[in-house]
Order: C-alpha cells, then structure tokens, then sequence
C-alpha cells in the first residue's frame, strides 16, 4: 500500500455511516478513501458511523484510508479523536482548520499524520502556519464559499485568491494540496474540466465524491504521455547553464519542473 501523499489524485470521501459506499470505495481505483464522520452523516447516526468506521479500517485496503472527525467545538469532536488514535487509518482529517494552535492540539490527540481542510476564511488565512503540521492541505470549496457569504451557485471566479493561497501555503512548507470537490454528479466533462484546472493552479488532486469521478480525475492529475516524453527530453539535452531547447531557452528551473513531472509519472 502506497502512503505517499504527493502520489495521491483522487480523495473519495463517503460517509462512513454507508456500509454499501465503503464496499465499493473499496474496490474502486480512488488514490485515498476519507471515511467521513463529519458533514456527510447525519447527527443521530454520529456514534453508529465511528463505530463503522472503526470496523472499516480493520480490513484490508489496497489505498490508504483516511478518517475526517468532526470539528473542534462539537460535541463529537474528543470521541472522534480518540477513535482515530486507536484505529488503524494511515491518516485523520480535521475539517475547518482556523489556526495552527487548534490543529496542533487535534493532531497531537490522533497521534497519527493529519491533512488539515481549509474551508474558511480563517483558515486560508492561516494555511501557511497550519501547513507547518499538516501533512497536506485540502481545499473545502462548499464551506469557503458559505463562510465567504456567495451567492448560490457562485462559479470559482470569487475563490480564486483563496485557493492560489492554499497551494502557496503547502508549496512553502513542502506538502501536497488537494483541490475541493465538484458537486455535479453526472457533468463528468465538467468534472474533468475542474480537476485540470486545479492541477494549472499548482493542486496535487482533488476531493471527489462519487466513485464515478475517480476516472476523469485521475487522469486530469496524472502527467500525459507528451509531457512526460517531453520531460525526459528536457532532462536529457540539459548540460549546466541557460541553453537553447527547440525554439526556448531553459535554464536549471525547467529541468527541475521535468524531473517533479517524471517522478510523479513513477509514482501514479
């Protein structure tokens, strides 16, 4: 099972109160499974989906499989966190991280790597501090919006800022970012369109949540054939300084964008 965050495309969240959803997360080709016992689940079924969750995790899994707790100041929060502590997920989630102060407090209780959501404006605010700790960030493009107060239906347009501030805060301290979810269902050339316009604003995947998306998304997030032909290329012709290449000039930065490129190729 491969734990590395950077080779992760696809995060398939389901609520893990949904025995059927976990079954087919299970066979699917999703790169990370996030059981959620937070906005997915209903507050009567919150004790029955940690508990599921629980017993989900004991199986074997062919991805990694994360856990998302409810958020500090619920009244599930500390019973969400001492399950995960106990469980055998690789990694927990921590939905609307504000500040570095709380989420050191979640992660240290979990014991375990914790990707932090950042879905307020609090949050992105503090997305380079709270990256610190985090093993990723994860953009939850619903709440943004809400907490920004945007109309209904609002396009991307108006968190663009946002999520650039995401993916600045992860590049700064070395970790992945994930992009949010794409809630069209069936629009899956809109999906498509979504996830390779996150991977242009510097995203590693995106959060999905239907296992229909995982194909589109996966394939937005991996290199294509020409770009990693044309990575090779670029590494192979370069010999120290700034240098013609075709019709451009290049320079060490190029063959460093390549070699990331051949090296996620080899890991997706």
């Amino acid at each position: 099972m491969n734990s590395d965050l950077f080779a992760v495309r696809s995060l398939l969240f389901l609520p893990a109160s949904n025995p059927r959803a976990i079954a087919k997360a299970r066979d699917s080709d999703a790169d990370l499974v996030v059981l959620d016992l937070e906005d997915a689940v209903k507050p009567a079924d919150k004790d029955d989906a940690r508990a599921a969750a629980l017993e989900a995790v004991e199986a074997e899994w062919r991805m990694p499989v994360a856990i998302r707790v409810n958020g500090v100041g619920t009244e599930w929060h500390s019973a969400d966190l001492d399950a995960v502590a106990r469980s055998n997920c690789q990694f927990a989630i921590l939905p609307r991280a504000s500040s570095l102060h709380l989420f050191h407090g979640a992660r240290e209780a979990v014991g375990k790597p914790m990707l932090a959501m950042i879905e307020t404006a609090a949050g992105v605010l503090a997305a380079a501090e709270i990256a610190k700790e985090a093993a990723a960030l994860v953009a939850g493009t619903n709440d943004l919006r809400a907490d920004l107060r945007l109309p209904l239906g609002a396009t991307r347009a108006p968190i663009s800022t946002a999520l650039q501030m995401i993916v600045l805060g992860a590049r700064a301290n070395g970790i992945p970012a994930f992009d949010g979810v794409f809630n069209q269902l069936k629009d899956l050339d809109g999906l498509r369109a979504e996830a390779e316009e996150g991977r242009s604003l510097g995203f590693d995947g995106k959060s999905l949540i239907h296992p229909d998306q995982i194909a589109p998304c996966n394939e937005a997030f991996a290199p294509a054939t020409e770009e990693i032909d044309r990575a090779r290329r670029l590494v192979d012709a370069f010999s120290g300084g700034a240098e013609r290449f075709g019709d451009e000039m290049i320079e060490r930065m190029h063959i460093e964008a390549a070699q990331r490129v051949l090296q996620r190729a080899g890991r997706v």
